[in-house]
């Protein structure tokens, strides 16, 4: 779907015209869907949160929210967000039904380009991405497109209005940072 109809769209569910959500739905749900499917085939194996109700339960969380963003960029960013949110309370609701082990056994199979983690847990990522947010907002932001939407650089460069190059060097510094963190 062309920007500027997600952004008209996004501008009607500001302004709390019925409906405006739901269209807003159906104009960006095969791209979230896919989305969400290209980053749940990266799971563990016999997860069980499925790519349909990652993108339901990340978009009603969207819509919850107060404040909605102003145009197509800021929309993935916040559903970036969203998917990040629902799957560290997936893996925490997860933990609390493990026996006393307090820690959720949902590992990440990789965060692209080749650097495996088996052993990180969902959680710990989202606390050393939280870090990392606090040093470095558009750092953090491209690992959330990379790992949580799955997106490549080149998908990102215009979300983030940014060269290629620059977001380049940005996931290179991103990625030794989050393995220096998670003792990769």
């Amino acid at each position: 779907m062309p920007s500027e109809d997600v952004t008209m769209l996004l501008q009607e569910l500001r302004s709390g015209s019925p409906g405006a959500s739901d269209r807003l739905l159906g104009a960006v749900y095969e791209e979230l869907r896919g989305l969400a499917g290209s980053k749940m085939a990266r799971e563990r194996s016999g997860h069980t949160l499925q790519a349909t109700a990652l993108v339901h339960e990340a978009f009603l969380r969207f819509v919850d929210e107060e404040r909605h963003p102003e145009d197509r960029s800021r929309f993935f960013s916040a559903a970036a967000i969203a998917m990040e949110r629902v799957l560290i309370d997936h893996a925490r609701a997860r933990a609390a039904q493990k026996r006393g082990s307090g820690e959720a056994n949902v590992t990440l199979d990789e965060l692209r380009d080749g650097i495996e983690h088996d052993g990180f847990r969902v959680i710990e990522l989202h606390e050393v991405l939280t870090e990392l947010e606090k040093e470095s907002p558009e750092f953090a932001q491209v690992v959330r497109y990379r790992y949580f939407l799955g997106l490549s650089l080149d998908e990102i460069a215009p979300l983030m209005d940014t060269s290629s190059s620059t977001l380049s060097r940005r996931w290179t510094f991103a990625r030794a940072w989050l393995v220096d963190r998670l003792g990769a």
